[in-house]
């Protein structure tokens, strides 16, 4: 971190040029270091760099530092400098309601939790401006530009469970994704230990047989398709485990990249060239479309209240779906 970002004022109103995220704790969060929820909630910064931020100061009623044990409900916020931040869909589609549960069917493109890039449009911050305070906290997370199903818990209780659901595997997660090729079995499977972080890259994760975590990752070809004389493939994916980037890096290592990835897709080299600004003309021919083309379809639980299995499904989002009938979307930055 550079002196300049020593100088940020971290108590008082906050200054002009500045901005305040705030981060409300999780309960399912309970117990953990606060260098450990902090990077969890900002991957892309290394831990060295959280504990750095800690030291200087989080705005707080209490004294914070890194080895803090966080409870739910815990309010602070992180000063940064004010940038322009990218418009983000500001739409929230309900799936579902009760006391207990709140499951939402998040659009392409809406990050769930605030990061150094995306201050406001978040879905933590929509569910709060639209509901209140303490309506939903979500359970999990998706990547932002995956679509699809987020469970919320309503309450303490429910947080608590859904978290050990998520951890322990009770949760059934089935993901569309439209890929690159034509895979030549109907049914394929990978089992590939993935480790994350990179030397360049902190967010994107690699196969790893020595460092890596078991990892896999079962896939149905739906249905073959051409499109502009290139084959792609609709795919039905079934997670086994539940590491970062799982289905996108177990893809790439298929041979069958995800249509839109600009990490994982079919030039290796797009992520350094192509993402720190506007994509280039030449991009969008190989990358197909804005975003990586992976949704969130299915999800399967014991309901945290009740202990019944509930069900949730969200079709085929309309982007992924004219891409497979050969209309063309917007080109916007993904």
């Amino acid at each position: 971190m550079s002196e300049k970002s020593a100088e940020i004022p971290t108590s008082g109103e906050a200054a002009e040029g500045y901005v305040d995220i705030e981060y409300v704790v999780e309960p399912n969060y309970a117990g953990w270091r606060l260098d450990r929820y902090l990077n969890e909630k900002i991957r892309r910064l290394s831990l060295a760099r959280i504990r750095g931020i800690i030291q200087r100061g989080l705005i707080c009623e209490h004294r914070l530092t890194p080895s803090t044990l966080v409870y739910p409900g815990l309010i602070f916020s992180i000063r940064r400098r004010a940038s322009d931040e990218p418009d983000t869909p500001t739409e929230l589609p309900i799936a579902f309601q009760d006391d207990w549960l709140l499951v939402l069917d998040k659009p392409a493109g809406l990050p769930i939790h605030p990061s150094a890039r995306y201050q406001t449009g978040t879905l933590t911050t929509l569910l709060r401006e639209r509901f209140g305070e303490h309506f939903a906290e979500p359970a999990h997370r998706l990547d932002r530009e995956t679509s699809g199903l987020v469970v919320c818990g309503r309450t303490t209780e429910s947080c608590r469970v859904l978290g050990r659901l998520f951890v322990s595997r009770d949760v059934h997660k089935e993901y569309l994704a439209i890929c690159e090729g034509h895979p030549p079995e109907d049914t394929f499977f990978v089992d590939a230990p993935i480790a994350e972080g990179t030397a360049l890259i902190r967010i994107a994760v690699r196969i790893d047989a020595v460092q890596g975590k078991e990892s896999r990752t079962r896939f149905q070809v739906l249905q073959r398709f051409t499109r502009d004389g290139e084959p792609f493939a609709l795919l039905r994916c079934y997670p086994e485990t539940g590491r970062q980037h799982q289905i996108r890096i177990h893809l790439h290592a298929a041979g069958f990249p995800l249509v839109g990835d600009k990490m994982y897709g079919p030039d290796p080299g797009y992520f350094d060239r192509f993402s720190k600004h506007c994509l280039e003309p030449e991009a969008w021919v190989r990358l197909r479309l804005p975003r990586h083309a992976l949704h969130a379809a299915h999800l399967s639980f014991p309901h945290p209240g009740t202990g019944e299995r509930v069900t949730f499904d969200s079709p085929l989002p309309g982007d992924l779906v004219d891409f497979m009938e050969g209309r063309n979307g917007e080109k916007t930055q993904g």
